[in-house]
């Protein structure tokens, strides 16, 4: 392993590392290492999502689109709804001792 000489660091600096190394249970050493393969690292893409306007020529519309399928769906649940039984949880209780 390398080693590397800093000289003229001023002393916040110096203050600002050992704080952050004691935050984290680290050396000084470990401390700067970190610091410096944070700073080497590549900074990673931005995300692309697949629907966005960039990648879908049709998103526009389907935006301005959403309130009348949110309508849609809230339509067909209360539809549905009529027909569903829900079972009261006294009666589930009720045949659970029964057994």
């Amino acid at each position: 392993m390398a080693t590397l000489i800093l000289e003229n660091l001023p002393d916040e600096l110096i203050e600002q590392i050992q704080q952050l190394a004691q935050k984290h249970d680290r050396s000084i050493n470990e401390q700067v290492i970190n610091i410096l393969k944070q700073a080497v690292e590549k900074p990673q893409k931005p995300l692309k999502f697949l629907i966005s306007p960039e990648t879908d020529p049709t998103w526009e519309e389907r935006r301005k689109a959403t309130s009348e399928i949110l309508a849609d769906i809230e339509q067909r649940r209360k539809q549905r709804q009529m027909y569903l039984y829900w079972l009261d949880s006294t009666d589930l209780l009720r045949e659970d001792r029964d057994r």
